[in-house]
């Protein structure tokens, strides 16, 4: 994987996937165990925000300072790209001077102008269509949580967004059922017979026997034009404690966060035993670990 691009899950097969969540699961054990490994001494990650950011911003940043990397923090007034810049601009000069590039992004197509024009990785820390890393942290919460991701299925209750294409991926890779629930007219944009996944409009139908109940925000950054509209086509699809009941009896919660309680979860789901938003939010850090240990160190090559 040495060398190359992360900008979605399509680009790798079942067993490179597993290869990441192992090196996150071997990456967090060691760090747990007070063991920092300087995979990446001497290298240098940027990082491009064209979107707010706490959990991308934070996980990324320490976890180069863990492997003994540095980023460099870039925002969007700074370098303009696309405006005072070209794109493909950018990544000849960026790719200069750093080892690794992460974007957070608007518009997917920029991403993959960047990569176009970059001769080190890069990695998509989100855009409009996918959201890869989460992803990654989500089955690694999934399996530390399950012991096992044999036979789990997992509901996602919710606008199918970037976060919702990725998790379908990631699902198909690591051989888990997806099923989707989501007004008409939200679904997510990409093929149920290539991804193998299932549409059920009815969340209550669909969170049947899951092992996993996973929400997002019901608007995403970009489209507060939508608000009303959304809170209306959505209003039934808020994970309460009698759409958890329809799950496993152990089944856990998952949000990429932030929340907006009230809307897409209860405070009373949220805050329950079953709720692991915060152990996944902290995966974040080590999935990204591994993602960049693989991608710009010759030593896991």
């Amino acid at each position: 994987m040495y060398g190359r691009h992360f900008l979605t899950l399509k680009d790798f097969t079942a067993a490179e996937f597993k290869l990441i969540i192992d090196t996150a699961v071997k990456i967090k054990a060691e760090h747990k165990k007070g063991k920092e490994t300087p995979l990446l001494k001497g290298k240098s990650l940027a990082m491009i925000f064209q979107k707010p950011s706490n959990r991308t911003r934070v996980s990324f940043e320490v976890g180069m300072f863990q492997l003994a990397g540095q980023s460099i923090l870039i925002k969007p007034e700074e370098i303009q790209m696309g405006q005072r810049e070209p794109i493909a601009d950018v990544a000849e000069v960026l790719s200069r001077y750093v080892n690794g590039v992460m974007m957070r992004v608007i518009r997917h197509t920029d991403i993959l102008t960047f990569a176009e024009h970059s001769s080190v990785p890069v990695i998509n820390g989100l855009s409009d269509l996918f959201h890869p890393c989460q992803a990654v942290s989500d089955i690694l919460t999934i399996l530390e949580h399950k012991k096992s991701l044999k036979d789990r299925k997992v509901c996602y209750i919710g606008d199918g967004n970037n976060v919702c294409n990725s998790l379908i991926i990631a699902s198909k890779l690591a051989g888990i059922e997806m099923v989707v629930s989501c007004p008409k007219g939200y679904e997510p944009t990409l093929n149920k017979d290539e991804f193998s996944f299932t549409i059920d409009n009815d969340p209550y139908s669909a969170a049947k026997g899951a092992d996993v109940i996973y929400t997002d925000v019901w608007v995403s950054m970009g489209q507060e034009d939508q608000i009303r509209k959304k809170r209306k086509a959505f209003e039934n699809f808020t994970v309460n404690k009698e759409m958890m009941q329809q799950a496993k009896a152990d089944a856990i919660f998952l949000h990429c966060l932030p929340a907006h309680r009230g809307e897409e979860v209860d405070s009373e789901v949220f805050d329950s035993a079953q709720s692991v938003v915060f152990d996944q939010a902290e995966n974040r850090m080590h999935a990204q670990k591994a993602i960049l240990a693989l991608l710009m160190s010759k030593d896991l090559a």
